[in-house]
């Protein structure tokens, strides 16, 4: 038992630690998208890839679209890795820039949106709650994992320095 959740712990934090890693990277991933050129028509709007069509839509150029999509999604991703693996108490305030952030990936992907980052704070408070509520049910699952990985650490210091236990 104890092996395999270590196993898990190390592939659960690798994970997380490679995603921090590529995060820079997925800014400059429109760098790699073919540049469309309006006038010139052998390059079309839309990009094919292995996972579908992006269609550029509002933004003219398939690179545009995923220079803002990625440019919404990185802090996003880093910030709620930051909210599920943060054990301390003012973690709940990582929420709120969740929600915008999620808010205005969605402006992004809902291209029919004129201005986007121009968010009215009205339209923020009902994706704001569910997503607060999405997250503290993560986090409350992750909590007892955080808890285990702290008491191990004080047991372990304990069996080391057993005359410091009080």
């Amino acid at each position: 038992m104890l092996k395999t959740n270590k196993k898990s712990s190390l592939l659960i934090g690798s994970i997380i630690v490679f995603l921090i890693i590529i995060t820079p990277y997925l800014l400059y991933f429109y760098q790699s998208v073919p540049i469309n050129y309006p006038n010139d028509p052998d390059f079309p709007e839309d990009w094919e890839t292995i996972f579908g069509v992006i269609k550029a839509g509002y933004y003219v150029k398939a690179s545009n679209y995923i220079y803002y999509f990625f440019s919404k999604f990185v802090p996003l991703l880093l910030l709620f890795i930051w909210f599920i693996t943060n054990k301390h108490w003012w973690v709940h305030a990582i929420a709120i820039p969740i929600s915008v952030y999620l808010f205005q990936l969605i402006a992004v992907i809902n291209d029919s949106v004129d201005y986007v980052d121009e968010v009215e704070f009205i339209y923020t408070v009902p994706i704001a709650v569910i997503v607060i509520t999405i997250l503290y049910f993560i986090r409350g699952k992750m909590a007892i994992y955080i808890q285990a990985v702290d008491l191990k650490k004080e047991m372990d210091d304990n069996m080391k320095d057993p005359q410091k236990i009080e």
